[in-house]
């Protein structure tokens, strides 16, 4: 058993996560572990695609790899740190599943958390010749590597960003393969609901930065109505109201469906300690035969009550 640690301490330099970081994790570990079982015979090279993969849990406060904006979006004050046992990162749980992934995959832009994946190679020396790490940009990398082939390649990818570092263009890409299966978790609390102002004045960069990770301008007429006055003793200026976090979040997953074979319909909202919603765990399937299977298991996995 790990030994528990008091918020904000830290193991290889990453600070740790509350049970929300848990949660997306048992989601990941049951899904690699269900996927390479399903294909272990099928004739498929599969791989293992993590983005913003790091070895562990992280502190966004202390990350100095991402940019001045979307290191204003992640807003501190719902992210805090939670007491919680030390657990493996996601790049770690891929190399620990069983059967294995044929490739291993792994994005960093930080030179320092590619140092750590690099050390992972020498703690699963079987898997290490094909364990392979790329420091740079997670959306640039991404579109390379979906622009290849595909053919008798199939993967899952997972994206945990930060933020709102996650272009819409990328996610169109991945789903142009018809090989990769999913996992996203987008930033619905810690991003897209802090920038919709209660007055519908957006500024330009934050809605810049929507218009990228939505991939369209349409969200603003789907996310805001004004109401005319009521009586005659209401104010002159029309009303504004803002969409809820399920009205964001159900626009997002129809936004996925558009695009991919297969999408899980109840994503999983991920709650700080003071059940915050941080970000919601969306699943998209990329191939066409094997997508009815791959949402009935995903939805299974997030529909199950945290231990």
């Amino acid at each position: 058993m790990a030994k528990k640690r008091n918020s904000g301490e830290s193991s290889a330099g990453h600070a740790f996560g509350g049970d929300w970081t848990k949660d997306k994790l048992d989601v990941l570990a049951g899904y690699l572990t269900a996927y390479t079982t399903a294909l272990k015979d099928q004739p498929f090279v599969k791989g293992y695609i993590d983005a913003f993969a790091g070895t562990g849990y992280r502190d966004p406060r202390r990350e100095g790899a991402v940019t001045s904006l979307s290191s204003d979006l992640l807003f501190p004050d719902l992210a805090e740190n939670a007491p919680q046992e030390y657990l493996d990162g996601s790049a770690r749980l891929a190399l620990k599943t069983t059967p294995r992934f044929d490739r291993y995959i792994f994005i960093e832009r930080s030179q320092r958390r590619c140092a750590q994946l690099e050390a992972l190679k020498a703690e699963f020396t079987e898997l290490a010749p094909d364990i392979r790490i790329h420091n740079g940009d997670a959306n640039a990398e991404i579109q390379k590597m979906c622009a290849l082939r595909w053919g008798n390649r199939r993967a899952v990818m997972f994206l945990d960003p930060y933020g709102m570092q996650v272009d819409w263009s990328t996610i169109e890409a991945i789903a142009k393969t018809e090989a990769i299966d999913l996992w996203l978790l987008f930033p619905l609390g810690i991003g897209v609901s802090r920038l919709l102002t209660k007055s519908g004045q957006i500024p330009p960069a934050w809605g810049h930065r929507l218009d990228v990770l939505l991939g369209t301008k349409d969200w603003f007429d789907e996310f805001y109505r004004f109401e005319a006055p009521k009586t005659l003793f209401d104010s002159d200026e029309q009303r504004v109201v803002r969409a809820s976090n399920n009205v964001i979040g159900r626009y997002f997953n129809e936004r996925l469906k558009l695009i991919f074979a297969g999408v899980a319909e109840r994503p999983k909202v991920l709650l700080n300690s003071r059940k915050c919603p941080l970000y919601l765990l969306c699943f998209a399937a990329g191939n066409k035969k094997g997508a009815s299977i791959a949402v009935k298991i995903a939805e299974h996995l997030l529909s199950k009550e945290a231990d």
